[in-house]
């Protein structure tokens, strides 16, 4: 409790932990882009936030990835706010830690490329139809509203969808959410992976983040981390010269 409140007291600290409550799991460079501070003052906070819990960190890749971790606060929240209805958040904070416990037993993957086009392009590529299926071998049907539902379908007219979910999230041309299941799986709640889509202005360019999480097992890990390179690189193909490549990248062999 002494370094939770330690951490607290300080404001800078308070704003990261607000900046990944808005949005979790940034990079040191993105925590700074919104903090008027040097790298290393805001890595110093850092960790202290990490020394208090407050914060925990993934690598991925060459990426260190920041995550707010609610448990401290609510642990205070429980002791010294709610005292009178302990037992029901007691309970309810225990559930809570196992889900969270749970869920970052799961992996990640997250990958970012650099595509010379504007966000609206990229948004509409990965949301169209028709464009989706010149570079993935799939069409991306939905109308992309919050909480609809949407399809991966294939391109040879047999109108199958190959993986089914909802739309979690939708801010165009900024930032899509999905969730992702086989259709056998669909409602099973357990069973639904997550792709979130960030696209953001990079000069004259566009950054565009990848981040599937939720993942069932590392079998999965892997064949996304081949797939999704994949994909966005034909992608990029299209968007930067009007072509798809030549070959579909997904089908060359490794190595």
């Amino acid at each position: 409790m002494d370094q939770v409140f330690k951490a607290l007291a300080d404001e800078t600290r308070r704003r990261l932990l607000d900046r990944l409550h808005e949005e979790n799991g940034q990079t040191l460079g993105e925590l700074c882009e919104r903090i008027a501070m040097t790298r290393q003052s805001v890595t110093q906070h850092l960790s202290v936030l990490e020394a208090a819990n407050l914060v925990s960190t993934v690598r991925r890749g060459r990426e260190k990835l920041h995550y707010l971790n609610p448990v401290p606060l609510h642990e205070i929240q429980e002791r010294w706010i709610d005292k009178f209805e302990r037992p029901r958040l007691s309970a309810l904070g225990a559930v809570k830690r196992r889900a969270e416990e749970a869920m970052t037993d799961k992996p990640t993957f997250v990958y970012v490329t650099y595509i010379r086009s504007t966000p609206e392009k990229v948004w509409d590529a990965l949301t169209d139809a028709d464009l989706t299926a010149a570079y993935w071998g799939h069409g991306n049907v939905s109308d992309w509203q919050q909480g609809s539902r949407w399809e991966h379908v294939r391109t040879d007219g047999s109108g199958i969808a190959d993986v089914v979910g909802t739309v979690v999230e939708s801010d165009r041309p900024h930032r899509l959410v999905t969730s992702w299941a086989a259709p056998e799986d669909e409602g099973q709640d357990d069973k639904y992976s997550r792709v979130t889509f960030d696209i953001q202005p990079h000069g004259g360019i566009v950054r565009l983040t990848v981040t599937h999480e939720d993942l069932p097992d590392d079998g999965a890990l892997s064949d996304v981390s081949q797939g999704w390179p994949a994909v966005l690189s034909n992608l990029k193909s299209l968007l930067e010269t009007g072509s798809p490549l030549p070959e579909e990248p997904w089908l060359m062999p490794n190595g």
